[in-house]
């Protein structure tokens, strides 16, 4: 699939750094840096626009390893785009750590999947079809 990108950063396209990776890091683009204290969020810029092909929705998450050895993550996990959304890729990131921790410009930040979607249509019913497991809900199917 092709999808047209606008880079008004400084940095490379995202790529995909192996040959099964099914996300592409997205790098910060920043003038200086931006340092979130415990608890903070703030929107880091990408400098990057994109022109998602309607019925696919660009998916925005975590990074692992930003997460495991500094608490960082993308708040709104995963953040969706939308095929309509023609602005600059921003992503939300929170310090769940108790140290103050600083992104560089060009710090990978987190990462971008691109996923097919469906849309659905509602059937307004009195009543579901009843399954073995039924109402159970959080927790409900630990043994």
């Amino acid at each position: 699939m092709k999808i047209r990108i606008v880079n008004q950063s400084k940095h490379p396209l995202p790529a995909y750094e192996t040959i099964h990776a099914a996300g592409m890091d997205l790098k910060a683009e920043l003038n200086e840096p931006i340092t979130l204290p415990p608890g903070v969020w703030k929107l880091v810029p990408t400098g990057l626009f994109i022109e998602i092909p309607a019925g696919y929705e660009g998916q925005v998450r975590p990074r692992s390893g930003l997460a495991f050895k500094h608490g960082v993550t993308v708040l709104n996990a995963p953040g969706t785009i939308d095929a309509d959304y023609r602005g600059e890729l921003k992503v939300l990131l929170i310090n769940h750590s108790a140290q103050p921790y600083t992104i560089e410009d060009g710090e990978r930040i987190a990462q971008l999947v691109v996923a097919s979607y469906e849309q659905v249509e509602w059937t307004e019913v009195e009543k579901l079809v009843e399954t073995e497991r039924g109402r159970g809900g959080f927790g409900s199917t630990g043994k």
